[in-house]
């Protein structure tokens, strides 16, 4: 297979160009930002590769307005920096998914997050990237410029298309511009971590965790073969699961809240609070799935009701499998053996039985070409897509079939 052309547009014009000549004279376009994310879809048989990051630079940051707007192939690293320097922060916490698949950290791009709803730990207290997503400019699979949105978050004239774009993977349109919404970084950060629980008993202590007045902004639980891959040491050598519970704030309001949690857990297990330091770094390392990146193995992203998340690996039998959970249990982050198919049936069904649904992150493409990456979806749900996508790309120029699922092939 014949490797796409590469295009890389300088300014608005040339991008329209692009892919309006594209959709003009029969071409098709596999959209890239940093490439962070190329392991994830069916990618291939495009006939150019529309490369944005020369497309970056922030336009506009107001730190007093907690927003900033940038090209969409900004890298994330000079945003992150930016907003860092003023004490503030993407509350969503993107992850970088680039060291799972081998490459370098820091290639990820502001749209190419936007454009895949890239949301960390952070999620279950301050939502996901969708929900910090204020406007765009896009350019659609016909080459017309459309914009939608703001700079404030209380727009809500007409639909909400930030929401339609964010976890679209461009294959509706190619974002150009996009504003979004900052918010002050914690003063302090300290996690406690409760150890040798199962996973559901793990479970059961995050949920109760989440309903307590400690303001819990991040809940994970890592078996002992995981937990023994933290990259702290005093943390790794303990050799057995740990459950790790994130509090931030001011440090009075920390404190206190840590004395919440340890009253409330302090009949189940042996109790330790983490400093700063070592839960900036744990906390890092389960953002980007850090136990599995020196794995080989297909890697799964399973999002199910929180209670539930233990009985994905529960219902693996004899299967030389690995995980560990986020978002208080509602996020698993399993490693199974790649074979034919990545397991891709039996974990679906087990997904949408237990009121949830899969993503394949990691396999080879040829794994991919065979059983997609997205969850199924449903003849209705596919059907509605598919409206949606002839609306904006009618042509199918972007990105075609990267959303493709093994039963839903169109």
């Amino acid at each position: 297979m014949q490797a796409p052309i590469a295009i890389q547009p300088r300014d608005l014009r040339e991008l329209v160009d692009a892919i309006g000549g594209a959709a003009q004279h029969g071409g098709t376009l596999q959209v890239r930002g940093g490439g962070s994310k190329d392991g994830i879809g069916r990618i291939g048989g495009t006939t150019h590769c529309l490369e944005l990051t020369g497309y970056s630079g922030v336009i506009d940051y107001s730190p007093s307005e907690l927003v900033i707007t940038a090209r969409a192939g900004t890298l994330l690293a000079e945003i992150e920096s930016l907003i860092s320097a003023e004490g503030q922060m993407l509350a969503f916490e993107p992850m970088d998914y680039g060291p799972l698949s081998g490459a370098a950290p820091g290639h990820a791009t502001l749209g190419g997050v936007l454009a895949t709803n890239t949301s960390g730990p952070r999620r279950i207290a301050s939502g996901a990237a969708r929900d910090h997503f204020l406007g765009f400019e896009a350019v659609s699979g016909r080459g017309e410029v459309f914009k939608a949105g703001g700079r404030v978050v209380k727009n809500v004239t007409g639909y909400d298309l930030p929401k339609l774009m964010a976890g679209s993977w461009g294959t509706l349109a190619v974002l150009t511009e996009v504003t979004v919404k900052v918010m002050p970084r914690p003063r302090t950060a300290a996690t406690v971590l409760i150890a040798g629980l199962s996973d559901q008993a793990a479970a059961a202590a995050m949920s109760r965790a989440m309903g307590s007045t400690a303001e819990v902004t991040g809940a994970a639980h890592l078996p002992a073969p995981l937990a023994r891959r933290i990259p702290v040491s005093t943390l790794a050598s303990a050799g057995m699961s740990l459950t790790a519970l994130r509090v931030e704030g001011f440090g009075p309001s920390v404190a206190v809240r840590i004395e919440v949690l340890k009253d409330l857990f302090s009949t189940i297990g042996e109790i330790v609070v983490n400093d700063e330091d070592s839960t900036r770094t744990l906390w890092r390392f389960l953002r980007d799935a850090g136990p599995f990146t020196s794995d080989d193995r297909a890697l799964w992203r399973i999002s199910l009701p929180p209670m539930n998340g233990w009985k994905i690996p529960a219902a693996l039998d004899d299967v030389a499998a690995d995980w560990f959970f986020d978002w208080a249990g509602g996020l698993v982050w399993l490693a199974v053996p790649c074979g034919d198919d990545a397991m891709a049936p039996v974990l679906h069904e087990a997904a949408q039985r237990l009121g949830g649904h899969a993503t394949l992150v990691r396999a080879p493409l040829s794994v991919r070409n065979i059983v997609g990456s997205f969850p199924l979806q449903t003849a209705g749900l596919a059907a509605l897509c598919q409206r949606v996508k002839s609306m904006f790309d009618p042509k199918d120029v972007l990105n075609p079939g990267r959303m493709a699922t093994a039963s839903h092939p169109a």
